[in-house]
């Protein structure tokens, strides 16, 4: 994502619960309607000694302002491989260049709320650092290992997307 505001002209794939194209919309459009399926990818960062990389989302962000939230997470834009955008959100937003290849493809998921409904690609790769946030984006980069992420599930600290990514991470790199 950008380091401007959003902008919700912004335009973003429909797709099947597959994740064939079937159309677009704009941002605005997606962002309210939960019937839009819309592609986003999440990278899930380890360091060497097993610990995962979160981020604070920015208090100011729209959706789950001020809570922890997976280590990397943006949308597809339209006519966009989902391996570019991988590429493009992981150093947009933490600063690190990767090529897809030294990711791992871990599984997709629809997650649906109130809002809307993304169907989410999640990519694993290891990493020390060093990194710099999207200060527009994130507030606070942090490593928490398996043990405090564990204590801290149910207490409202992080996102509900990512407590349900922990328990698919969880279960696929076991």
């Amino acid at each position: 994502m950008s380091t401007k505001a959003y902008d919700n002209d912004e335009c973003f794939p429909l797709v099947d619960e597959e994740g064939a194209v079937i159309g677009t919309a704009l941002r605005g459009e997606v962002h309210g309607n939960p019937a839009l399926l819309h592609p986003v990818v999440h990278c899930v960062i380890t360091n060497s000694a097993g610990d995962l990389l979160l981020q604070l989302r920015h208090r100011e962000k729209k959706i789950q302002p001020g809570k922890w939230d997976t280590s990397v997470g943006g949308h597809v834009a339209a006519g966009e491989e989902t391996e570019c955008a991988l590429e493009r959100e992981v150093e947009e937003e933490v600063g690190l260049r990767v090529k897809a290849e030294e990711c791992r493809f871990l599984y997709k998921y629809i997650m649906k709320n109130d809002i809307e409904s993304e169907l989410v690609h999640t990519y694993t790769v290891k990493n020390d650092g060093p990194f710099r946030r999207q200060e527009s984006e994130i507030e606070e980069l942090r490593f928490w290992s398996r043990g405090e992420i564990e204590a801290a599930l149910g207490t409202g600290c992080f996102t509900p997307n990512f407590e349900d990514e922990w328990s698919r991470f969880s279960k696929a790199v076991h």
